[in-house]
């Protein structure tokens, strides 16, 4: 077992590229899905600062990730508060939040953007959220683009003594994931591959089983007091490479503990990166940035790179297809 401090974003293992956690305590919003509160003095576009516990990221009058090319891995976005607005240029779209969870493969190449409205004048705007890069294997790289919603009212949660388990992808017991896109390393189960939101109550366990041989687990301990985990102490913003052939037992000490559990078996090809592309060799990365520059991924259909959608709009999902599923 290996103990590492968190760091920004946090580190993984193969087959997960990327993890970041998302904890932005927004004001008011103004009417106009933007922060009622003065955005002087921050450097707008690239506001990742944190001033008054909120960040701006690359948005300039609204808050998130205007449009932006990928190719070659999937993104799975974890929404616990807040919302997150998508649009994309297969044309595609969504408002989803409180415990929703998106997953989309990039492929073959997509744009999209993601913004978190501030829906709320009355009160405050908080956003907790995950992003999650699930890389993909060389034969699936040039997969066409896929977007899926996962309902948090269809979310597999296992309600144990002492904690409960939400249970995103893969199985946890007799509780098994809704299907994952299905060009994704998590659509064959030979994989292994698991995603897991932890809470457990104050000075109580939960177990985790064994799982496969080869299988990589790493364990994220981002809100609580302490952990006990065997022998040793583990203190918040802090992760754990755990041995996933044995079974693990965790408890928290004094107060409720919140974990993202990642796991999977590797996929142990060569992983060559540039920003939003990942591939296996400086040539397919080469050919990608050609193709952008060439097709913008099928271009943009909306008329703001940062979107969002009606103030007035619920949670949705607008399909490449037309079909729209209002919740």
């Amino acid at each position: 077992m290996k103990i590492f401090q968190l760091s920004f974003p946090w580190q993984t293992q193969d087959p997960f590229l990327f993890c970041v956690y998302h904890l932005d305590h927004y004001p008011k919003g103004n009417g106009a899905l933007g922060p009622a509160d003065s955005l002087e003095g921050r450097p707008l576009g690239n506001d990742f600062i944190g001033k008054d516990g909120w960040r701006m990221y690359h948005g300039t009058s609204i808050p998130g990730f205007p449009a932006h090319p990928h190719r070659g891995f999937e993104t799975i976005t974890i929404a616990n508060k807040g919302f997150c607005d998508h649009s994309d240029s297969l044309g595609a779209a969504g408002r989803f939040g409180e415990g929703d969870v998106q997953w989309m493969t990039a492929g073959r190449g997509v744009q999209h953007s993601e913004m978190f409205p501030l829906l709320h004048t009355d009160r405050e705007n908080t956003l907790e959220l995950f992003q999650i890069w699930l890389n993909l294997p060389q034969k699936s790289k040039l997969v066409p683009p896929h977007f899926k919603m996962l309902w948090h009212e269809e979310i597999p949660i296992a309600k144990l003594q002492g904690a409960t388990i939400k249970v995103i992808a893969g199985n946890y017991n007799d509780y098994n994931a809704l299907p994952p896109a299905p060009d994704s390393w998590a659509a064959d189960l030979d994989n292994d591959v698991a995603i897991w939101n932890i809470h457990i109550h104050a000075n109580q366990s939960v177990k985790l089983p064994k799982a496969k041989h080869g299988t990589l687990r790493t364990i994220y301990f981002y809100e609580g007091n302490t952990l006990r985990i065997m022998d040793e102490t583990v203190m918040p913003n802090h992760g754990i490479e755990a041995d996933a052939s044995k079974p693990m037992t965790i408890k928290a000490i004094a107060k409720d503990a919140y974990l993202l559990v990642l796991q999977g078996r590797p996929i142990n090809e060569p992983v060559e990166k540039y920003g939003p592309f990942v591939m296996n060799t400086q040539k397919e990365l080469e050919q990608a940035m050609d193709e952008f520059r060439l097709t913008q991924f099928g271009g943009w259909p909306w008329r703001y790179p940062d979107h969002v959608h009606d103030a007035e709009r619920g949670r949705f999902a607008q399909y490449p297809d037309g079909n729209i599923i209002e919740k």
